[in-house]
């Protein structure tokens, strides 16, 4: 049986809705070869419309399917899944907004947010490989996170004052509360790092991406 032959019958006996879908070939002739002759019997035999301008003959790498994208992995000799570039700049621009400063809701709120969302994307996503981009978010999270606390605490006073219940020792506290830099700058190292450290931030309630996503990944 030919490829177009085969593909009628499977489509025939066990598609009854198709959005999306990817069909893998061994070479460039064979995919546009397959892309007409399923084209045609979509149309022609299912009578419904394929939309040209989503559908297309391309490299694994090229590809964006359900979120994900694909990558050839050289030490297990084969494409994976991962998530596409688009979907994890999504995934921040989310993160970005449950962390905002200017936000005004308690910081245990927006981690209980945080949560949902690194619960769902992972659940989600959890077919794909993404360990290092796991640590990455984690990290850029906690340091939206550390930001967030800092200007909750408001005052230098205040601010010296927890640093000290947290374990900085006096002289550090003081210096780093009153500091003139940033936020942006006193949080991204030094004192409060030591302070608002990730063992916190999870007593807190945080979840952590990469933690999370390895108790539930089916390929790491």
């Amino acid at each position: 049986m030919d490829t177009s032959n085969l593909m009628e019958q499977i489509l025939s006996d066990f598609v009854r809705y198709a959005d999306d879908c990817i069909i893998m070939v061994g070479s460039e002739m064979s995919a546009n070869r397959v892309m007409r002759n399923i084209s045609r019997f979509i149309e022609e035999k299912l009578g419904l419309k394929v939309n040209m301008t989503k559908s297309k003959v391309d490299k694994p790498q090229g590809l964006k399917y359900l979120g994900f994208g694909f990558y050839f992995d050289r030490r297990a000799q084969q494409f994976k899944a991962k998530p596409h570039a688009k979907s994890v700049a999504k995934f921040k621009r989310r993160m970005k907004e449950l962390t905002c400063r200017s936000w005004g809701v308690s910081n245990s709120y927006k981690v209980e947010k945080l949560n949902q969302l690194i619960r769902g994307w992972i659940n989600y996503f959890k077919i794909g490989s993404m360990k290092i981009l796991c640590a990455k978010l984690d990290s850029n999270i906690r340091y939206r996170l550390r930001m967030c606390i800092w200007k909750h605490w408001k005052t230098p006073q205040n601010r010296e004052k927890n640093l000290i219940k947290l374990g900085i020792d006096r002289n550090t506290a003081r210096r780093v509360a009153y500091t003139g830099h940033r936020i942006a700058y006193v949080c991204n190292k030094g004192a409060v790092n030591v302070a608002i450290n990730n063992k916190r931030l999870a007593s807190f309630g945080l979840v952590s991406m990469l933690d999370y996503y390895t108790e539930r990944c089916v390929t790491c």
